[in-house]
């Protein structure tokens, strides 16, 4: 019996977060009456769940794992496949269109509202940009972050103008203008990707300077119920956690305040490497 319990509760985490995409998977299909969303949910969810799982177990690519299975289904299939933008610029699409479906509802449920509940785990397990940025051999920034971040909020503002733009000017076969964007949109977004970290000796180059999406994370992160905190009793100060993770944040320090606290993707690698056992979520 204590077996049991013991077991129920290491896999607590993974389980209450497969049964709320459950909850989104089966609202959506009924509020909407598209079975699409039941799968598309579900999918999702079970691979999140069992990726943490896998991460408890010690499998050692458990998150590349579910990087590959989630981001490859937004890529592939949403994106290319069903012709779905699910970039920025999708989001756009739909809300000028007044239409609450596809990419408006992945912007809801998993980088506006999402983050309430799990930070920017979207960034650390189904961005499909991210999964390859990962696999570079700057896992660990060489150097310090640069005060560059502003350039985000441009990239956010000509996503908006440029849809804008397409409406104002009324322009002819705008889905296929939407698709093709999105095809070019993630061919840029992997080249600049990988020639800034390649430039910087940094892997999440890209995620800290350059992504727009961080503009609707980061508010919501600050906020995070899901968070990494640090036993100040167990701390022994050795600065490890900092040195290994790509986001720069300050994981010792436990305010919202912390510097790069809204960055925080969940690998856990800070908690893997503290000596101490002092971190936790």
């Amino acid at each position: 019996m204590q077996n049991k319990k013991l077991l129920l509760k290491k896999y607590l985490f993974p389980t209450a977060l497969w049964l709320l995409f459950e909850a989104i998977a089966v609202t959506l299909w009924l509020m909407l009456d598209n079975i699409f969303y039941l799968f598309n949910f579900s999918y999702i969810g079970i691979c999140l769940a069992l990726g943490i799982a896998f991460y408890i177990r010690k499998l050692k690519y458990a998150r590349t794992i579910v990087q590959f299975a989630v981001g490859l289904y937004m890529l592939v299939y949403l994106g290319i496949i069903s012709r779905e933008n699910m970039q920025i610029e999708g989001f756009w699409y739909y809300l000028f269109l007044g239409v609450f479906e596809a990419a408006v509802i992945h912007y809801v449920v998993a980088k506006i509202a999402g983050p309430l509940l799990f930070g920017r785990g979207w960034c650390g397990y189904a961005c499909w940009t991210a999964m390859l940025l990962d696999l570079l051999p700057y896992k660990v920034p060489r150097h310090p972050r640069k005060k560059i971040g502003f350039i985000r909020y441009a990239v956010f503002a000509c996503s908006f103008l440029f849809i804008g733009a397409l409406f104002v000017l009324q322009l002819p076969n705008i889905e296929k203008i939407m698709f093709w964007s999105f095809i070019i949109g993630n061919v840029l977004y992997y080249a600049l990707g990988i020639g800034l970290a390649f430039a910087l000796q940094d892997n999440r180059a890209f995620c800290k300077y350059i992504c727009p999406i961080t503009v609707f994370l980061k508010p919501a992160s600050y906020y995070t119920l899901l968070r990494v905190k640090n036993d100040m009793d167990k701390c022994i100060s050795c600065g490890k956690c900092k040195k290994v993770c790509p986001m720069d944040v300050d994981v010792v320090n436990n305010s919202r305040k912390r510097i790069n606290g809204t960055e925080c993707i969940l690998c856990f690698k800070c908690i893997d490497e503290c000596p101490s056992k002092s971190l936790h979520l």
